[in-house]
Parts: structure tokens; sequence; C-alpha cells
């Protein structure tokens, strides 16, 4: 099978997760929305855990890359964590789908190790990035940046799901001012 194939799958994965969670993801379904065989998504992901540990590890890869290009493309700590709520607004432009991460940690019980394993590492990797910007850009002290990043990715992440619940980005942008206007984001 060419590797375009295990890249098409990934992307239809991702999509799928994102509006259906870890639960949604159906080999059938997949296969049909990818023109091919389920076996041959068997061929580059033998089970579903193994489906989905790859989708969600990619999805934190990409977003780690999104954030350090921000961070490239915006140098000033400040005016570049003005920009982070971007990244989760972006899923819901894309057919009011949500962080495929968050998605999946609202079924973490459920969920194969894996899996939880490439969740946790989602959060780790956003709140490092965050903590990191906010100890640059002298908001916080190095020893309260990981529960002020803690903070403003849980608060992000329930703004979108508050946002999802409604199909209105609206909503979403109006939760982030209220999050700059109390001081938790800047401005």
């Amino acid at each position: 099978m060419a590797s375009n194939a295990r890249e098409d799958i990934l992307a239809a994965a991702k999509r799928m997760a994102q509006a259906h969670g870890y639960s949604g993801l159906n080999f059938r379904d997949l296969a049909q929305d990818v023109g091919i065989k389920s076996a041959s998504i068997h061929y580059h992901f033998p089970t579903k855990a193994d489906l989905g540990a790859a989708v969600a590890q990619r999805y934190w890869e990409d977003t780690a890359a999104t954030l350090d290009a921000m961070w490239a493309d915006t140098p000033d700590p400040v005016r570049c964590l003005a920009r982070y709520p971007e990244v989760f607004r972006k899923a819901l432009e894309t057919g009011n789908r949500m962080c495929l991460c968050s998605y999946m940690a609202a079924e973490y019980d459920d969920l194969p190790e894996a899996v939880k394993t490439q969740v946790q590492t989602f959060t780790d990797v956003n709140v490092a990035w965050l903590a990191k910007l906010l100890v640059a850009g002298a908001l916080v002290r190095a020893e309260d940046g990981e529960d002020r990043a803690r903070a403003i990715f849980a608060a992000i992440a329930g703004a979108q799901l508050v946002a999802r619940s409604r199909s209105d980005i609206a909503l979403y942008d109006a939760l982030v001012g209220s999050y700059r206007a109390a001081g938790l984001l800047p401005a």
C-alpha cells in the first residue's frame, strides 16, 4: 500500500474523530470515506487502538508544529499568546468540529492505554508551550507558569466545547473575549 493511503486514512480518521470521538472511529465508514477496502486500513492499523493512537499522535505533532510556527511568525511572546485561541477556533470553522484530543479526553475511561498516552501528550504539549510563552513574556514567574498555562488551556478547550454545543463560533469569540477582559489571556 502506498504511504499516501496511510495519510489519507489518518486525515479521514481525524475528521471522523473530531466529529464523533474515538468511539465514532469505524473502519467500515473510514474505508468508504477513503475509497478503499476495510482490510486496507487493517494493513496500516491492525486495531482500532492502533488507529486511535496514531491519529491522536499525529494531531498533537501537527499542533506542536503549528504552535512553534506561530511563535516563529509572532516572536513577541505576549502577542503570540494572544493568538493561541486561533488554534482551537480553526476546528470550529471546519464543520463545527472539536479539538480531536479534547473530544477523546471526554471518553478517557473507555480509551485504550496507547490512545490515553497520546491524548495526555497533547495536553502536555499545549501546557508546556503556553507556560514557556507566559514566562518569556514576563506575565508570570517561572514557578507559576504551568498552573496559569493549564488554566488557559482548560478555558480555551471549554470555550470550544460550549461553542460547538451551540454551533456558534461567535460564542467562542465572546468567551475568549471574556478571558481577555478577566486577564486570563493577554488582549
